[in-house]
């Protein structure tokens, strides 16, 4: 727990030391993957509200678009989070730490998914 508290107060790019680049390397491309998903939920909240104005009514068109802004502003915190806690554990040759936010973001996703074609159908 006070590791942990560590990590937080202390530049953790100079704690510990580097770790092997292959793995650093992979580490980044985890987190661009996630960038680019919240790209794309971007992309699809801006489609949705400005390419589908038969969709529904115009006040759920624009819940479902802020609501795939919100993941996607969510999402980008979150894989800034990761990759730097991952970062900073294999500086400190810790265990990674894994979190529950992913199943989060996946059943919210399925959720989106569900309303929107109870949308499409009315």
């Amino acid at each position: 727990m006070s590791n942990r508290l560590t990590k937080r107060n202390i530049n953790w790019r100079k704690v510990g030391e580097a770790p092997d680049y292959r793995f650093s390397l992979a580490n980044e491309r985890t987190y661009l993957a996630w960038i680019r998903t919240a790209l794309a939920l971007l992309a699809g909240a801006v489609a949705l509200d400005q390419f589908t104005p038969d969709l529904g009514n115009l006040l759920i068109r624009h819940f479902l678009s802020a609501f795939l802004c919100l993941c996607s502003g969510v999402l980008s915190i979150f894989a800034y989070r990761r990759w730097a806690s991952n970062e900073a554990s294999m500086r400190n040759k810790e265990e990674l730490n894994y979190t529950s936010f992913i199943q989060i973001m996946s059943v919210l996703i399925c959720l989106f998914s569900l309303i929107v074609i109870v949308v499409i159908f009315l």
